[in-house]
């Protein structure tokens, strides 16, 4: 049985990337809305994995991540996948009262919301198919994948696993203007096929931090451990909300463009709780609960990167058969039986002062005469990078520690 080897990589915030537009047709205002429909589902996948990466993830470890790649290189896993492997896809992925057109143009206009390019902001998802030579998918399927989820295909010869690495990485490179390291490790000759998807992106603070005020503090990583931080400082007016009942303080803070980082900062102790209760009915309440605030904030400086191999995930999840001999992949070939051999994720951000470039302009705030909320980010948090014209989680995790690459 040959396998099929799906990638979902996130490449850096915070980096310069070329943004390709591919529709250049118009879409009435409904349709648009149809990528609306995804909004739920997979919000409700993203906190699912959320739970389960973090029971993995080993103590002082970061964990960072793409919900909405990773659902994206599933939902391409299963316009070729049939019968109970494809039920499986779709039970896991919260897609059971939609049908599979109906996610693909959901997809479709989806993409197609985040290729307008905005001002100061780059994102970019992009999906490609590598086919081993002599390897003839069915024609269909590939033709869906091109139409509704941009992908491209490539013709791959796995037998130099070398030269196909570095023939992927360098596509991928000229698309994002950044070199994505070791996104594909690792092929093997056994391989029919290998979905890849990636997320760049790319955020300007709407209002940047002053580089001068950055000054060194202490992150405490766990009652034991503290390490030392560039500590970002800023003053100002925030959307900021203190829910007591939940422990926890919420800061929006926008990037130029449609996209917020939400950071979600649980009372000292109250990690565990607050992961354990968590939805994305929490996240909409916060969101709606934030008022403007005076704020003195202050918020290390990081880079950090994860990696994940979601194979177990996914089955704790319910998707087994994809894997094993019961899987049914005719949509995309009809030649050769496949499964699905593992499932890999990297995803790296960057957080400074200003994004990525220098910002010109200054800008004074006037503030009224109270007293500034204080909130130091010097311990774990958790982020959300939202995208709010499609009304997706572009990224999420927890910073346990800044310093940690």
């Amino acid at each position: 049985m040959h396998s099929i080897f799906v990638s979902s990589a996130v490449a850096a915030l915070l980096l310069a990337v070329a943004l390709a537009d591919h529709h250049h047709h118009h879409h009435s205002h409904g349709d648009e809305m149809s990528c609306h429909k995804l909004s739920s589902p997979n919000a409700d996948f993203a906190f699912a994995l959320y739970k389960s990466l973090n029971a993995k993830t080993a103590a002082g470890k970061n964990m960072f991540y793409s919900p909405l790649g990773i659902a994206t290189a599933l939902s391409m896993l299963s316009v070729g996948a049939r019968e109970e492997t494809h039920s499986q896809l779709f039970s896991s992925l919260g897609y059971s009262s939609l049908n599979q057109m109906q996610i693909n143009d959901a997809y479709e206009h989806l993409f197609h919301m985040l290729g307008h390019s905005q001002e100061n902001q780059k994102l970019d998802v992009g999906n490609l198919v590598l086919v081993r030579t002599g390897f003839n998918p069915v024609e269909a399927y590939m033709k869906d994948i091109k139409k509704y989820y941009s992908g491209e295909t490539f013709n791959v010869d796995f037998s130099k696993p070398d030269e196909a690495k570095a023939e992927v990485n360098s596509h991928i490179a000229s698309k994002t203007q950044d070199k994505i390291k070791d996104l594909v490790k690792d092929l093997d000759p056994e391989m029919a096929m290998v979905l890849i998807n990636y997320v760049y992106f790319r955020g300007q603070w709407e209002k940047p931090f002053d580089g001068n005020m950055t000054k060194k503090g202490e992150f405490q990583v766990d009652e034991s451990t503290k390490v030392e931080v560039d500590m970002m400082k800023k003053t100002g007016r925030f959307d900021y909300y203190q829910d007591h009942e939940n422990h926890t303080t919420v800061l929006l803070l926008p990037y130029k463009g449609n996209t917020s980082m939400m950071i979600v900062l649980p009372d000292e102790g109250k990690m565990k709780e607050v992961e354990g209760f968590i939805t994305k009915e929490h996240i909409r309440h916060w969101h709606d609960s934030l008022f403007k605030n005076n704020v003195n904030l202050l918020m290390p400086k990081f880079s950090i990167s994860a990696e994940a191999s979601l194979d177990e995930t996914l089955k704790e999840m319910g998707v087994t058969d994809a894997f094993g001999t019961k899987a049914d992949f005719s949509g995309m070939s009809e030649e050769i039986k496949l499964k699905v051999s593992k499932v890999s994720h990297k995803a790296v951000l960057s957080v400074d002062e200003t994004g990525t470039e220098a910002a010109s302009v200054t800008t004074i705030e006037i503030m009224p005469m109270s007293m500034p909320e204080s909130v130091e980010l010097n311990r774990p948090f958790m982020l959300f990078i939202l995208e709010h014209s499609t009304k997706s989680f572009l990224f999420m995790g927890k910073i346990n520690n800044p310093t940690a690459m």
